[in-house]
């Protein structure tokens, strides 16, 4: 269908299909050296392994040049080379289909058949007091924050936990542009849950005394030896010494899994109780909390009933500091010093009074939030994260500020394209419809479309997933890759950009590359856009 959205996925899946039974064979090309020549591969070895002597039958040619079906990219020709099967697509085709409806590849694809899982996102972290935060605490909290963005994104009902009481940490919160639920100060009736303990206590032994503050000592064992609740938990989880605290966080999450927010998905008939069958709970913790979040998973199901029956850890590696002999920097001495790096740079780039200009404030705020999201996001959350010192300036810490700076690029495009046709030097924008996409052809501009705006949709579902053993408690994320591909994206729109004039010379006849050329960038825009909003970056107008 014309009106389907195209998908690199599905397309994917429709050439392997039209290979016969097997293993998936094709791949994706990135690389600009090989989009000369073609845009996907099928390599010779693999289809060695497919087909006798690697003789692929003229009838599977046939099937994959005349390739069809809902969203998949139309075919111009498939020929066999010594490289394996080359394909090429029909360019100008693509190029309509994508850019005629933007808003739809900026966006995660509808899927109103799928399930509607309820995930709860708990964060411990955002317990602790803000001025001894940690640096791998402050991981798990923007791996928290991004995931529940992801998440939402793909219409998932999410419900992030705990809601932050401190001020202090909501204060640092807005800084890092993190959107995490607030409450009061209200404390929960834990006098269910302690009646429940008592009934369970293990008796003290004679002389055996139990420290200060501490209801008492609770075994754990039978409830981690349970089929379902074994695999992955530590053998050394045996008891759990049990205080009000405790109780108060069992409460507090009691009333997450029983009482979800309308809002918390597009969805906003949210029913006002969840059975445990029907709620996913995700611990994302740091490396150091993971035991203690372990004994609080059992404990929960200990003596919770209603608890979810699923519970899965997300585990943050430990964060290290490049030529530091210790790791004892905090979160909020980490934003400082980042926080002075940028306004220290602006201070080069643009004079030393910038730096006092109240206009400026927010966009140091804006380009330090994005330099400490961009270092701790863009590599894997489950991987060891090495930070620059304070006397070095790695690429890790321009990252952020480079794909923000090409966002800055592109407003400014716009606005000079807008001011352009007020002072009459070119026509208003043309209905998208009437553009002539065949007019693009520069290599860059294929690769903006084929690296950055198609696959987007399929990269926003790829974020979302959380993947591991069903009977384990360990998941993984990929929470990195959005980070990777704005950083990508940037590379290659900063290439075109510099080396193609958009706004050419007011003459009718180039009018029409032009416009295409800015129905193409318009995408790019949304895509940035969309991009930055999942880790709770604004696009800036000026850097």
């Amino acid at each position: 269908m014309e009106t389907e959205r195209l998908g690199v996925e599905k397309t994917l899946g429709a050439l392997n299909a039209a290979l016969g039974p097997g293993g998936p064979v094709w791949f994706k090309e990135t690389h600009a050296r090989h989009l000369r020549v073609r845009d996907f591969l099928a390599p010779r070895r693999a289809l060695q392994a497919r087909f006798r002597d690697g003789q692929v039958p003229e009838s599977v040619l046939h099937a994959v040049a005349g390739l069809q079906g809902p969203g998949v990219a139309p075919v111009l020709r498939c020929e066999a080379t010594p490289a394996g099967l080359c394909l090429r697509l029909q360019r100008p085709a693509v190029f309509r289909r994508v850019l005629g409806a933007v808003a739809a590849y900026a966006a995660a694809p509808a899927e109103p058949d799928a399930p509607r899982t309820r995930v709860l996102v708990h964060c411990p972290a955002l317990r602790s007091d803000p001025a001894a935060l940690r640096l791998s605490q402050l991981r798990a909290v923007l791996v928290a924050d991004h995931l529940v963005r992801a998440l939402r994104a793909q219409e998932v009902c999410v419900h992030p936990v705990p809601p932050v009481r401190d001020p202090h940490m909501q204060n640092f919160l807005e800084k890092i542009k993190v959107d995490w639920p607030t409450a009061s100060q209200t404390a929960f009736s834990t006098h269910t849950l302690r009646r429940r303990l008592l009934a369970q206590l293990r008796p003290t032994q004679d002389g055996d005394t139990l420290p200060p503050g501490v209801l008492g000592r609770l075994c754990l064992k039978d409830v981690a030896n349970e089929q379902g609740h074994k695999a992955g938990y530590d053998p050394h989880v045996d008891n759990c010494l049990v205080t009000e605290d405790l109780l108060s966080v069992l409460c507090e999450l009691q009333e997450a899994v029983r009482h979800w927010p309308e809002g918390s998905s597009t969805e906003l008939a949210v029913a006002p109780v969840a059975d445990a069958d029907s709620c996913v709970a995700v611990h994302v913790v740091s490396c150091e909390e993971e035991f203690q979040q372990q004994k609080l998973d059992l404990l929960w199901w200990k003596l919770d009933g209603q608890a979810p029956v699923t519970q899965k850890h997300l585990v943050c590696g430990p964060v290290k500091i490049a030529g530091a002999a210790d790791n004892l920097m905090t979160a909020s001495e980490y934003y400082e010093l980042r926080h002075a790096q940028v306004c220290k740079a602006s201070a080069l780039k643009h004079g030393g009074d910038v730096t006092k200009d109240p206009n400026w404030t927010e966009t140091f705020g804006i380009l330090c939030a994005a330099t400490i999201k961009f270092e701790m996001l863009s590599t894997g959350p489950q991987s060891q994260l090495l930070l620059a010192d304070s006397s070095t300036s790695t690429k890790s810490t321009k990252s952020g500020i480079f794909v923000l700076y090409n966002c800055a690029r592109l407003a400014t495009l716009f606005e000079g394209y807008e001011h352009s046709v007020e002072e009459g030097l070119y026509p208003p924008f043309p209905p998208v419809s009437s553009l002539d996409f065949s007019l693009l052809h520069d290599e860059g501009e294929w690769l903006l479309l084929f690296n950055g705006i198609l696959p987007f949709a399929d990269l926003l579902s790829q974020a979302a997933a959380l993947a591991g053993p069903a009977q384990g408690i360990h998941v993984t994320a990929r929470t990195e890759m959005v980070c990777k591909f704005l950083v990508q994206l940037s590379m290659d729109f900063s290439s075109y950009y510099n080396r193609v004039h958009v706004l050419g010379e007011p003459r009718p006849h180039l009018f029409g590359q032009m416009f295409a050329r800015l129905q193409l960038l318009r995408a790019v825009r949304e895509v940035f856009r969309a991009g930055l909003a999942l880790l709770g970056l604004p696009p800036l107008s000026h850097i």
